[in-house]
């Protein structure tokens, strides 16, 4: 197969299952409606129509621009955002909220976004050159919130920026920062960091002033979440951290050294924090604060419990019992409408999602697109470990959203852009390994007669 045969190929198999995947979330959509009234809803072929939309503009984007990606990562986040927008909305109606509505809104941002990033890095400009400003940048974006003007602090968590009506949480964008920060870094330090001269107890670590502009960098970002009260996020940057450390020099030291000092940390934070001491008893035993700091996480538990294996139907359940069910636990909105089997589902999607993420990060170009995908992989993997944990108290629960599911504007466009490198990413290493072009062999004139006598 020639490589204009096989990006063909990828994008008409991203194309069906697209077309699938709006099928799904359209009668996802007609479910919730006819839950609410006996007729279809009036603008359920808008809303259509508007999904096939973004849909088309941002297959067309990766067809024009990255036509060797890979065809399942458009079609699995366009089933996941559409997703969310069907429970969003179905909050909405139990609420009497128009939150659907600022969340389509901000898709048709994020699709932007997304496109607007392939056309940067079509550009052919390798962003990690500049290492050192992102690390920079990542610190800035953190410090925003904690400014007496601009920062703005929300159930207990100093994470929102506000600029006149403007309000967004910059440490969404700070993730993206970090990783590109890291990944310019370790590919330029890789043989450095790989050799070991110190040692620190039982393991052997490169030289400290190696390894001090990347544990600066991380040190200041926990030190200023832990600031904000934003333990999830610490724990989301500190896990990329030890993650693209040990893909970069391949030494298990880095992780172990790394869940060490998260569990130090972890119980430092318990006696010299409060909010931090609460949520871990919560976390144990939320039935002895039921009505009060445990109320979230107990009624998030009862949705779990109350959907079964097939759940109470779409728009059937009660999510107002739920605090902050668009944000936090829309986990357990899905757990309870759709059954164990739904949010099943939806965990696959994800596992789809990073597996592919990771397949897209062993076969990159070059070292330091590897870096890059694992890192953001990573991300995504992360926050949905945190969050899906929290919710079935597998560890603590903390504010984090869940990817492209969530409600949440600058969490969405964060995703979008996230999902853009990947894109772009998958096309450059599918490009280069595309078998070329093989020209067709001369043909060999027949013999003649005066050449057989």
């Amino acid at each position: 197969m020639t490589t204009a045969a096989l990006a063909g190929s990828e994008r008409r198999h991203e194309a069906v299952l697209l077309a699938w995947a709006l099928v799904v979330v359209l009668f996802a959509y007609t479910l919730l409606g006819l839950s609410q009234s006996p007729v279809i809803p009036a603008g359920t072929w808008i809303y259509g129509g508007s999904l096939a939309a973004l849909a088309l503009i941002a297959h067309v984007a990766i067809r024009r621009i990255a036509p060797y990606a890979d065809p399942l990562l458009l079609p699995v986040v366009f089933l996941l955002n559409g997703l969310g927008l069907v429970f969003v909305r179905r909050i909405d109606f139990a609420t009497g909220d128009d939150l659907a509505v600022l969340q389509t809104r901000w898709t048709v941002v994020g699709v932007g976004m997304f496109v607007a990033t392939l056309l940067l890095l079509s550009q052919g400009r390798r962003l990690t050159r500049f290492y050192y400003t992102f690390g920079l940048v990542t610190i800035g974006l953190l410090a925003l919130p904690l400014l007496p003007v601009v920062g703005k602090e929300v159930n207990g968590a100093r994470l929102w920026v506000e600029l006149g009506s403007l309000s967004f949480q910059p440490g969404e964008f700070a993730k993206l920062t970090l990783v590109l920060f890291l990944a310019g870094y370790l590919d330029q330090k890789r043989a450095l960091l790989s050799v070991a001269t110190e040692r620190v107890g039982p393991f052997l670590l490169p030289p400290f002033r190696h390894l001090a502009p990347v544990l600066a960098g991380a040190g200041a970002a926990l030190v200023i979440l832990v600031g904000q009260r934003d333990l999830g996020s610490s724990l989301l940057l500190l896990g990329v951290f030890i993650v693209l450390l040990y893909v970069a020099t391949g030494r298990i030291a880095y992780p172990v050294i790394g869940g060490l000092t998260f569990a130090l940390g972890g119980y430092l934070a318990y006696w010299a924090f409060a909010h931090v001491r609460s949520r871990f008893d919560i976390w144990l035993d939320p039935w002895s604060q039921v009505n009060e700091a445990g109320y979230q996480i107990a009624q998030a538990q009862f949705a779990l419990g109350t959907g079964g294996l097939t759940g109470t139907g779409l728009g059937l359940g009660l999510p107002t019992e739920i605090p902050y069910a668009a944000t936090d636990a829309i986990f357990a909105v899905i757990g309870e409408e759709l059954g164990l089997l739904g949010a099943t589902a939806v965990l696959l999607l994800f596992v789809l999602l990073v597996v592919r993420g990771f397949k897209i990060a062993l076969t990159a170009s070059n070292e330091v697109d590897t870096l890059v995908a694992a890192g953001l992989t990573t991300i995504i993997a992360l926050q949905v470990f945190i969050i899906v944990g929290g919710i079935t108290r597998l560890v603590p629960l903390t504010g984090i959203t869940l990817p492209f599911v969530s409600y949440g504007g600058s969490s969405l466009l964060g995703n979008h852009v996230l999902l853009a490198f990947l894109v772009w990413i998958s096309h450059q290493a599918r490009k280069d390994a595309a078998p070329a072009r093989i020209p067709a062999p001369a043909r060999i004139p027949a013999p003649t007669n005066e050449a057989a006598e």
